[in-house]
């Protein structure tokens, strides 16, 4: 009964949401950096902070440090859709943010290098994870297939509260509704792609770190590819990596491949389900063999990224 009242919940959030975001022109209009042609309502992917608060009510206040993380980063983020601010203002905040979800995960019981080594990664992934968001479905459709994985693991290991995944899936689903489409009815914006981003990095520390499984990192190793490697590649051409650019595989599948939003967004989903499966049959190895399986994926990732972008740079 509780899915059923989330969901009706959600779809109506998204429905005022609409009218609101029309109603103040929160809107995104495009630019030549953009991969879409109609000013189209951003910040949809609020759905996904509502998913969050409604587990935390129904779950009676779970998780405390890593709502108030989200809450925070959320509240930044969607200020940052309706005014863009500066890096310098949202940068401390996103560390706060973090480090609120590291102390949730009693990561502040280990050495203080290992804690702020974690904070970095974690302030990187958030916005690389922001950074991946361009294009109609991408957001939604990796964000399902990772979570998906988690879910399906929780499902055989049970520690923790699967709720939070699912009122998090629903709330993908109810988002795809309207992004999902050629032309999207609205874009998930910073507070859609940094708030699931937040709750991704959140569940795989916390799987990780129960588990003792590093080859859970492959869980999100598609957009870690893509959004690392490009970020290595604009700082060899001198680029501020918080400017837009269209460098990302992603983009340039759009841009030079001509492949539509969807499609992209599909295979990107697809690579990372095929991961998934590598994860769940392998998380119970010895540690060692999980690292030697980390080491050999991600160098091939990393071999297939430079070959389809060399590619594609022609």
């Amino acid at each position: 009964m509780e899915y059923i009242i989330s969901t009706l919940s959600l779809i109506f959030c998204a429905v005022i949401y609409i009218k609101l975001a029309q109603k103040y022109n929160i809107v995104d209009n495009p630019n030549f950096r953009s991969s879409h042609t109609l000013p189209t309502i951003r910040g949809g992917g609020i759905l996904f902070y509502i998913a969050i608060l409604l587990f935390f009510i129904s779950s009676k206040f779970q998780y405390p440090y890593f709502i108030a993380g989200v809450s925070l980063i959320a509240l930044l983020s969607f200020l940052d859709d309706l005014i863009s601010l500066s890096p310098k203002i949202r940068l401390p905040f996103q560390f706060i943010a973090v480090f609120l979800l590291l102390i949730e995960l009693q990561m502040h019981q280990h050495p203080i290098w290992l804690l702020a080594l974690l904070l970095v990664i974690g302030v990187g992934f958030v916005n690389t994870y922001n950074f991946m968001d361009g294009i109609n479905g991408i957001t939604g459709l990796y964000s399902l297939a990772v979570l998906g994985g988690l879910f399906f693991i929780n499902v055989k290991e049970q520690f923790i509260d699967s709720r939070l995944i699912v009122f998090s899936i629903i709330a993908l689903l109810v988002f795809g509704y309207y992004n999902f489409r050629k032309k999207a009815r609205f874009f998930a914006g910073d507070i859609g792609s940094i708030t699931i981003a937040m709750l991704i990095l959140f569940l795989v520390l916390k799987f990780i770190v129960h588990l003792q499984a590093p080859v859970l990192v492959l869980l999100v190793l598609v957009y870690g590819v893509d959004g690392v490697l490009t970020i290595l590649y604009r700082m060899c051409l001198k680029e501020s990596i918080t400017q837009a650019h269209r460098h990302h595989i992603y983009q340039k599948l759009v841009d030079k491949a001509h492949w539509s939003h969807l499609k992209v967004a599909g295979v990107y989903a697809l690579v990372q389900l095929l991961l998934n499966v590598v994860v769940i049959y392998s998380y119970q190895l010895a540690f060692i063999a999980q690292l030697g399986i980390v080491v050999a994926i991600v160098l091939s990732m990393a071999i297939c990224y430079l070959f389809v972008f060399n590619t594609l740079k022609k």
